[in-house]
C-alpha cells in the first residue's frame, strides 16, 4: 500500500516543528450547520473578510434578478436521476441541486416575458459508467437536442441566440464535454453555447475551455456526510501536510508525465517518506477527521485543475494548499482566495516542504480564523434546503452582478452568430 504515514521516529527538527504546530494553531471550526443561531461559535477564532469581497460574499440576491426555468421533458433531467440515483452524491451533482433550488426559489418566474435570465435544466453529468464517472461523450448531443427543443417551443432562444441563458456545465473541462485535456482543447466550448453564460466547476486562465463571462462554482460535496463526521472543535490539528488521492494514474496514464501535468507524482517522490507530510492513495474511513486534525490540505490538480478537495478544506477549516498553475476559483469576486490559501507553481512542488514551514505563524492564524467565518463556508456548499449565502445565492448575485443586459445581445432582424451544424461530426446525430 502506497502511503507515507505518521509513527515513523521524527527527526528532531520536525518534531520541533509539528509541536510548535500542534500547540499554536486553531482547533477545527464548527461546521456550518453550527454556526448558525446564537453565533457564538462563529465569533470565537473568526474574522471577517474585509473590504468589498465581505460585502459580496453576504450579498442577498432575491429582488435583484427574476429566473425563468424552462420546463423541460424528463429525460433531460428528472428521469436521468430515476435511473441512476449515483448522479446526487457525485461531485457533479450541482446541476441537480441547483435546479431543485431554482423551481422553489424566490427569483423563479412563471412569467417568462419578466425574465432576466432563462435556465435549461439539462443534467450532462448522469449518464454514469459502472464505475459512477460520467460518460461525457453523449453530452454534447443531449445539450444541442435541448437546445433544439428549446428554440423551436419557445421564442426567447431565438432572441439572442442563448444571451440570456445560463447552462450548469459542471464536466471536468465544463462545456468542452471530455475529460482529458487534450481531447478538451480540440473540441473546445459546444458552439451553441458560446453565447450563453456558463455556470460551471472548471476555471483555468486563457484556456479555451473557459469563456469569458463565465461563473466559476464549486464541485458538489455532500453537506450532511460532512456534517456526519465532525470532531469535537477543540481537537488540535496535530498533522502538519494532509492529502489523500492519486499520485499517478496507471490506468490513463502509465508514464506518469500527464496527469496532473506531474505535480502528483512529484509529490509523492519527494515526500512520501517526509514526517511532516501525511500522504497517501489510502482513502480511510476517517478522511473528513483526519482534514479537521490537519494545518495544510492540499489541493493539487489531477485531470482538470479542480477538486472537491477545495470544498472540504474550507468547510473543515484546512488551509488549502492550491497547486493549479493559472487556477480560476469559485466566487472568485467574493471569496478572498489569497488571504486563505496558500498557491504553489507546479514546477516548485519539489520545494514544498520549505515553502509551507517558513510561513509565519500568524499569517497561518489569520487564515484560519478567515476560514472559520461561516459566510467562507456558506458559500462552498449545496445544502438541501438552501441557506442565506450558499453556493445557490452566490451563484444567484453572479448573474444579478451582469445585469442588466447590453443592448448588443438582441439580434437585430436576420442576424445570426450560431452555426447550428458547428463542431465534430458526432456531436451532430440525434441524441
Amino acid at each position: 500500500m502506497v502511503g507515507a504515514r505518521h509513527g515513523r521516529l521524527l527527526p528532531v527538527a520536525a518534531l520541533l516543528v509539528a509541536a510548535c504546530f500542534s500547540l499554536l494553531l486553531l482547533p477545527p471550526a464548527a461546521a456550518v450547520d453550527e454556526l448558525d443561531g446564537s453565533g457564538r461559535e462563529a465569533q470565537r477564532n473568526t474574522e471577517r473578510i474585509s473590504g468589498s469581497a465581505g460585502d459580496v460574499l453576504e450579498d442577498n440576491p432575491v429582488g435583484k434578478l427574476k429566473v425563468f426555468v424552462y420546463d423541460l421533458p424528463s429525460k433531460y433531467n428528472k428521469r436521468l436521476v430515476t435511473k441512476d440515483p449515483r448522479c446526487l452524491n457525485h461531485m457533479f451533482a450541482a446541476e441537480i441541486f441547483m435546479h431543485r433550488f431554482l423551481l422553489s426559489s424566490a427569483v423563479r418566474t412563471v412569467n417568462p416575458e419578466e425574465a432576466d435570465w432563462f435556465y435549461a435544466p439539462v443534467y450532462t453529468t448522469c449518464d454514469l459508467t459502472r464505475a459512477g464517472l460520467p460518460l461525457p461523450f453523449k453530452s454534447p448531443r443531449m445539450m444541442r437536442s435541448a437546445i433544439q427543443f428549446i428554440s423551436k417551443r419557445w421564442p426567447f432562444w431565438n432572441r439572442t441566440d442563448g444571451g440570456d441563458h445560463f447552462f450548469v456545465a459542471p464536466h471536468d473541462f465544463a462545456a468542452c464535454f471530455h475529460y482529458q485535456e487534450e481531447n478538451a482543447i480540440a473540441r473546445g466550448i459546444l458552439p451553441l453555447l458560446r453565447r450563453a453564460t456558463l455556470v460551471q466547476t472548471f476555471g483555468q486562465k486563457n484556456h479555451v475551455c473557459l469563456k469569458e463571462g463565465s461563473i466559476t462554482i464549486p464541485p458538489f460535496a455532500p453537506p450532511q456526510k460532512m456534517q456526519a463526521h465532525l470532531i469535537p472543535p477543540d481537537t488540535p490539528r496535530s498533522i502538519f501536510v494532509y492529502f489523500r488521492g492519486l499520485f499517478y494514474d496507471n490506468g490513463n496514464d502509465p508514464e506518469g508525465g500527464y496527469y496532473a501535468r506531474g505535480a502528483r507524482a512529484s509529490l509523492w517522490e519527494n515526500f512520501k517518506n517526509n514526517p511532516l507530510f501525511d500522504i497517501s492513495t489510502e482513502h480511510p474511513a476517517t478522511y473528513y477527521e483526519d482534514m479537521q486534525r490537519s494545518v495544510f490540505c492540499l489541493c493539487p490538480l489531477g485531470w482538470a485543475p479542480w477538486s472537491p478537495r477545495l470544498v472540504e478544506a474550507v468547510v473543515f477549516g484546512c488551509i488549502p494548499v492550491i497547486i493549479a498553475d493559472d487556477i480560476v476559483l469559485p466566487f472568485a469576486d467574493a471569496i478572498p482566495w489569497d488571504e486563505i490559501g496558500v498557491f504553489v507553481d507546479e514546477e516548485d512542488v519539489p520545494k514544498l516542504d520549505s515553502i509551507l514551514t517558513s510561513i509565519p505563524i500568524d499569517d497561518i492564524l489569520r487564515k484560519q480564523r478567515l476560514l472559520a467565518n461561516p459566510s467562507m463556508k456558506k458559500a462552498m456548499l449545496f445544502p438541501q434546503p438552501a441557506q442565506p449565502r450558499d453556493a445557490f445565492h452566490q451563484i444567484l448575485n453572479g448573474l444579478a452582478r451582469k445585469l442588466p443586459h447590453p443592448e448588443t445581445i438582441y439580434l437585430q432582424p436576420g442576424e445570426k452568430h450560431l452555426n447550428w451544424t458547428a463542431g465534430p461530426v458526432g456531436d451532430l446525430k440525434p441524441w
